[in-house]
């Protein structure tokens, strides 16, 4: 199964976070998994925070905004019965609104897994509910309303 971020227009591909055409960015890639969305990340030393050897929490919110837009448009195409594939026209999502409750440090050098899960949708709007883990630890929380942009 291709990423969702794969899936996306050539012209929404620039994301810093997500954008497969932004080579000086994350290239975060999400997967829908069942009813789960899932992507891995690990941050190197840059990301430092405030706390010695640990990502500062603008870094852990960006993971989660990028991966919360794409598991907004997933979510949608699987609500319409859209298989994820390539060569499809998949929706473009962006942050309405997005919460994050940070719950411990989280470490660099660590992959991160980030998930969501569909907390509901109505018409345009996709309400995401979010994790970050470091192994088996929660280090964040967080929720996401999406707004799926309008096509011409």
């Amino acid at each position: 199964m291709p990423a969702i971020q794969d899936l996306y227009a050539s012209e929404f591909a620039h994301c810093y976070g997500c954008g497969a055409r932004n080579s000086q960015g994350h290239q975060l890639k999400s997967y829908l998994r069942g009813g789960e969305t899932e992507a891995v990340f690990t941050p190197d030393a840059k990301y430092s925070g405030g706390v010695p050897d640990h990502v500062y929490g603008g870094m852990v919110a960006s993971l989660m905004d990028c991966h919360g837009t794409a598991s907004a448009a997933g979510f949608a195409a699987s609500e319409q019965g859209q298989a994820l594939e390539p060569g499809m026209d998949l929706p473009r999502f962006v942050t309405a609104s997005l919460k994050v409750d940070f719950k411990a440090p989280t470490p660099l050098g660590t992959p991160l897994t980030v998930k969501g899960r569909l907390r509901s949708i109505s018409g345009r709007k996709v309400w995401v509910d979010l994790s970050l883990l470091a192994e088996d630890q929660i280090c964040a929380t967080g929720e996401m309303l999406a707004i799926q942009l309008k096509t011409p």
